[in-house]
């Protein structure tokens, strides 16, 4: 007679997707403590998960695993007569029915599967406390929104599925949308891809949504859906019949943790939709709190929402978030409730405030520690994407003053921050507006800035003409505005060769800063100086006044102004012919850079190195700066500092013995300048073609040099980081692809983070791990791809950017 199944568990209606790692952690679990919460927003695949943990688990469990639903029950009674039905246990007159089931499970080893508990979780954790204390054999897992906070409770949080990188076909999100896109009889080609990658990121990998997006497949394709995925609570509703009503569309899956909330509850999730990503508390509090709820209630408030799994928390609970799909929704609500613009306009004037005071303590105030203005620029950088959706309210309601305000004040977009480009578009679509209530002194304020980011675009016309409308225009007692402005015409001019004009605001820049003890313009100014010696041949005034500069802004301390300093002090050294000083003097800027976080900086400075590493022939030295330095440039989107960097290959090209290579990587240099709108003839560039007419004679030279302009930059590149050779007449060779199915998506993501000379701890920093586990992880790249260095990954992770996790 076959043995009675011991479990009830529901056979699957479909192939299970992805989770081994949380299956795995998860199992390990149960030998370590009784009560297992998943808790999860609604559609995360709570329930899902639970089933497939509950089914591996019964052989565990001799007594049996049994699933108890509690999704349809409305009303907390009805909770253990539901335990008891599942569990064939008959009530006994005069004993109340908890009893007769604690008696029952009292000397079981069985597992209990409370499903869907949100609604009814005081009842649930009382129930689940009790059977615990009573039955030391009786181990249960729990789905809920929001855990039962009992003593004996583990808490984990079921996080969406993996998404995906540039690739993503081994995604777990993508993974099952194109199993349940096969379900409903669609069978997408590789072609469909890069919009299911889309897709899946724009649905938060919520398992859920990506299956009714899935369900949509049979209509509109992938890219259709992607296109229309701002409107996906009305998109999303194809759920299957049998799932419960809650389930069939993503809106009633999200109204219904919506509809469990209080009503204090309901509207600061609606108020948190209006940050752009994640925020912390004193935000939210200065935010969100107004009528009916004060700031001395966020916390308990934000905490609630957390336990309920509507906003996330970093382990610290320091930063939060919503999922995009909750963002969305409450978006909506807040639209519903007519706090839109109420909540936009107090935003706007938050971020203001904030970013004024982080403007000054980074930049302005003297005697400040530099972990003081280094965490006043951290907190301007992760407030970046705010600061972005502020100044979209500030345009799209006309509130010029408050969005020019911000603008002036965001070290996020500019220099500082490494993306100083981005000021321009906000600028000009602000100045497009009805200014009449703005004064000119903000506007020529403001145009100091527009001028910095046109520097930036390589736009050297306009940002002199706007520089010097911005001087004009500045009153006399904005010492800080009208220093960093002669700074920047010194260096525009300098750029267009007129030293003599350049000469003149290096030394007004710096009268005006002595004059007011600024020491951060007082630097600049001194560097301003130095550059223009420097441009005339004067190279012991270059020197002398690179070393003032580089004083001063170490008695500033901010990283950026001494970066700036000690490059310069490199290029004197440089020009002087003292290549190890010059070194020095760029390795010593390195680590500073890399402290802020400056990429596009890093990359200039790592360059440069590279160039003379190469001069002072120390090539694996050279080449893996290079290597470090071209990576960040193509991240960056910085073309110039590519062509910067194929000069430098080039050098070292040229210094290893391949004057072929160094011809091609100098005319590929030289035609993307030209196509951002550079002169490509340089000194160094004459000289180069002179020696290899002298050796390969003209004909040769000729030849690859009008094939180096044909080679895309990446392909001149490779053939120095390489070592390839071009073989006699023909292109040259193309190294075999390391295939990215060789690394795992976390080996290349620290490959990638290799190609900034970061070290273990840097590493397990930036990615929540130990420094252990870093080395572990290295030490398999490289088995994986045969090499023995960090040097060598790093160059491998440049040349293969789309197996970064960049």
């Amino acid at each position: 007679m076959p043995e009675p199944p011991r479990h009830n568990l529901p056979a699957e209606p479909n192939r299970f997707v992805g989770r081994e790692r949380d299956l795995d952690d998860l199992r390990g679990l149960f030998g370590q403590t009784r009560v297992v919460t998943l808790c999860g927003v609604g559609g995360i695949g709570k329930t899902r998960l639970a089933l497939r943990l509950a089914a591996g688990l019964v052989p565990a469990y001799p007594d049996g695993v049994w699933l108890i639903e509690l999704a349809r029950l409305s009303r907390a009674e009805l909770v253990v007569p539901e335990l008891a039905r599942v569990l064939r246990v008959g009530e006994e007159p005069n004993r109340p029915l908890f009893d007769t089931v604690a008696a029952r499970l009292r000397d079981l080893r069985c597992l209990l599967l409370l499903d869907n508990c949100e609604h009814l979780v005081d009842t649930c954790a009382e129930v689940t406390a009790g059977l615990v204390a009573a039955c030391p054999r009786l181990s249960v897992l729990v789905t809920s929104r929001e855990p039962l906070r009992i003593a004996s409770e583990l808490i984990w949080r079921v996080p969406p599925l993996d998404l995906p990188d540039s690739e993503g076909a081994d995604a777990e999100s993508v993974q099952l949308f194109l199993d349940r896109a096969k379900a409903v009889g669609t069978r997408l080609g590789p072609g469909s891809l890069p919009d299911v990658v889309r897709l899946c990121r724009a649905l938060d990998g919520l398992p859920l949504a990506l299956e009714l997006a899935a369900a949509r497949t049979s209509l509109l394709s992938p890219g259709q859906i992607a296109d229309r995925i701002d409107d996906r609570f009305s998109l999303l509703t194809t759920g299957g019949r049998t799932a419960p009503a809650r389930q069939r569309t993503l809106l009633a899956a999200v109204d219904w943790s919506y509809d469990l909330l209080s009503a204090k509850e309901q509207v600061l999730l609606r108020r948190l939709s209006v940050f752009a990503g994640g925020f912390d508390l004193d935000l939210a509090e200065q935010v969100c709190a107004e009528r009916p709820i004060s700031r001395a209630e966020i916390l308990d408030l934000l905490g609630g929402l957390v336990d309920k799994s509507l906003v996330s928390c970093d382990e610290s609970r320091t930063r939060y978030r919503l999922l995009e799909t909750i963002r969305r929704y409450s978006v909506e609500r807040l639209e519903q409730a007519g706090e839109r613009e109420v909540l936009r306009e107090r935003h706007l004037k938050v971020l203001c405030e904030l970013q004024e005071r982080h403007f000054a303590t980074e930049m302005v105030e003297p005697g400040v520690p530099w972990q003081e203005r280094l965490r006043a620029l951290t907190a301007s950088r992760i407030l970046l994407d705010d600061q972005r959706l502020a100044l979209d309210w500030a345009a799209e309601s006309g509130n010029v003053p408050l969005g020019l305000r911000l603008c002036t004040t965001s070290t996020g977009l500019l220099p500082v921050g490494g993306n100083p480009a981005e000021i321009v578009g906000w600028i000009e679509r602000l100045l497009a507006l009805d200014v009449s209530g703005v004064t000119g002194e903000q506007i020529a304020h403001v145009k100091s800035f527009l001028a910095y980011g046109l520097e930036s675009r390589d736009e050297l016309g306009r940002s002199l003409e706007v520089a010097r409308e911005s001087l004009a225009g500045m009153s006399p007692d904005n010492v800080f505005g009208r220093c960093v402005t002669h700074s920047l015409l010194v260096v525009v001019l300098l750029r267009m060769g007129r030293a003599d004009e350049a000469l003149h605001h290096a030394e007004e820049g710096l009268a005006v800063a002595i004059r007011s003890g600024d020491t951060w313009n007082q630097a600049a100014g001194l560097a301003g100086l130095s550059a223009v010696a420097l441009m005339r041949g004067r190279l012991r005034e270059a020197q002398r006044h690179g070393e003032e500069a580089l004083a001063r802004a170490r008695e500033h301390g901010h990283r950026w102004i001494m970066a700036r300093t000690a490059t310069q002090l490199g290029a004197v050294a440089e020009a002087r012919g003292d290549l190890v000083t010059a070194r020095g003097q760029y390795d010593l800027a390195v680590p500073w850079l890399r402290e802020l976080a400056n990429d596009a900086d890093l990359a200039r400075c790592l360059a440069r190195s590279g160039r003379v590493a190469a001069m002072l022939h120390e090539f694996g030295t050279a080449r893996e700066r290079l290597a470090a330095s071209l990576a960040l440039s193509r991240e960056t989107g910085q073309r110039q500092g590519v062509a910067r960097c194929l000069v430098g290959l080039s050098v070292l090209a040229e210094h290893e013995g391949d004057l072929e290579g160094a011809v091609l990587a100098a005319a590929a240099a030289a035609t993307l300048r030209e196509s951002i709108g550079q002169h490509s003839a340089t000194t160094r560039m004459e000289e180069l073609l002179a020696r290899a007419r002298a050796k390969l004679g003209d004909g040769r030279t000729t030849s690859l040099w009008s094939r180096g302009r044909a080679m895309s930059p990446d392909d001149a590149a490779r053939h120095v980081l390489e070592g390839e050779r071009a073989a006699p007449g023909g292109p040259p060779a193309v190294a075999e692809p390391v295939r990215r199915s060789l690394l795992t998506a976390r080996e290349q993501e620290i490959a990638h983070l290799l190609t900034r000379g970061l070290s273990n701890r840097a590493i397990a920093e930036e990615l929540v791990i130990s420094p252990a586990t870093v080395a572990r992880h290295i030490a398999n790249i490289m088995e994986k791809l045969g090499y023995t260095s960090r040097a060598q990954i790093a160059v491998w992770a440049a040349e293969h950017p789309s197996d970064s996790s960049a």
